[in-house]
């Protein structure tokens, strides 16, 4: 259904080895975390491949393909490169021709993550913090979490974020405390 060869070929043109080799991570990170839970694996496969699909284009190139393909940001998303690839990731996924919008809503909130995410973003989420070439101080312990259970998973790698964007006195995207309570009422109330 969706053509990941195409797919490949364009991320090959348009990223860095370092990004494309990092996206084909995260795609196989999906891919193994679908099967675990459920969900598709085509859709986590062509989500996990093309979630940075924008991550080094220009600022105002990316404002373009967000409003070219009709996505509406919200207000934070303008104050942090961090945040607006995931949005312009989602519009040249659209762009392209995907039209599933688990697919698209898995890009566009897979930094921030965000209150009552589907199965499929919360797989894209963790797979971008765990794929294989991932090498951060807490990386181990994230993906022991994530084997013990998605919820667990979930709940480190956004209490990590929390905690290391705080530690840094950077912008704390709203919706990351957002996802961080929502996964609490989800899993662990």
């Amino acid at each position: 259904m969706y053509d990941t060869e195409a797919y490949m070929k364009i991320l090959r043109n348009t990223l860095s080895s370092r990004r494309f080799y990092h996206s084909l991570c995260v795609s196989q990170s999906a891919k193994k975390l679908a099967e675990r839970y459920g969900e598709d694996v085509e859709k986590a496969e062509v989500a996990g491949l093309l979630h940075d699909i924008t991550k080094e284009t220009s600022k105002s190139s990316q404002l373009e393909i967000i409003k070219y393909a009709g996505i509406e940001l919200h207000p934070f998303d303008k104050r942090g490169d961090k945040f607006l690839h995931q949005a312009s990731g989602s519009a040249m996924a659209k762009i392209l021709g995907v039209k599933d919008k688990d697919i698209l809503n898995a890009i566009r909130y897979h930094t921030t993550g965000r209150a009552k995410m589907t199965m499929l973003e919360q797989i894209i989420y963790l797979a971008d913090f765990i794929s294989a070439d991932r090498d951060y101080k807490d990386i181990d312990i994230i993906r022991k979490e994530t084997q013990r259970g998605i919820e667990y998973g979930l709940l480190y790698g956004t209490a990590y974020t929390i905690k290391s964007v705080a530690s840094r006195r950077i912008l704390l995207h709203p919706m990351t405390v957002e996802a961080y309570n929502w996964i609490i009422d989800e899993y662990f109330n």
